[in-house]
């Protein structure tokens, strides 16, 4: 192999990897908070929506593109052990990958959320392809999928349903700087 990851590397890369996607979705999370009116106001404001969608949002449901904003971590939180996203990264950067870089997200909405509703969040890790030689360095795509829930009573029992997923893919990296700084 050529470049600064060794065979030996990679293939410990390799193996997390597929263990890791092996455990599917995990990492279930529950929102802190119900759906509700003034954080989807506070929403509104800070990414300055025009008045016509506010006035639409008014009415107890939630941007689609709030999804994710149900269930952050918030100040201080932490990632569950088993959490996939982490996981994976972890094993990156104990391996000298310290770089990283959001290269793409893409995001599915399957409905409106409402005000009183209680979001669930799960993620699996879906690929790392690697390594690829960038101009950041070189490193491995890591894609994960993070897929939003509301569970809903109906007569046979509790029923889950999709509301939204989002593919998320960072590139983590030996950083080309620290490759030319061990040069010199």
């Amino acid at each position: 192999m050529t470049g600064d990851i060794t065979d030996e590397v990679d293939a410990t890369v390799q193996a997390a990897a597929t263990e890791i996607i092996g455990w599917g979705e995990t990492a279930e999370r529950l929102a802190r908070d119900p759906v509700n009116q003034p954080r989807i106001d506070d929403w509104l404001e800070a990414m300055d929506f025009p008045e016509a969608s506010r006035q639409r949002f008014a009415a107890g449901e939630a941007p689609p593109s709030m999804a994710q904003v149900w269930t952050m971590y918030g100040l201080g939180g932490r990632a569950p052990e088993r959490d996939p996203l982490h996981a994976m990264m972890n094993i990156l950067t104990d391996l000298g990958l310290t770089g990283v870089l959001g290269t793409n997200c893409e995001q599915t909405y399957e409905r409106y959320l409402t005000v009183g509703e209680q979001v669930r969040v799960t993620t699996a890790l879906e690929s790392v392809v690697g390594p690829k030689r960038t101009g950041m360095g070189e490193g491995y795509f890591v894609t994960s999928r993070s897929t939003w829930y509301v569970d809903t009573l109906t007569p046979e029992g509790v029923a889950s349903e999709k509301v939204a997923s989002m593919h998320f893919r960072v590139l983590k990296f030996i950083p080309a700087v620290r490759r030319e700084e061990a040069a010199s």
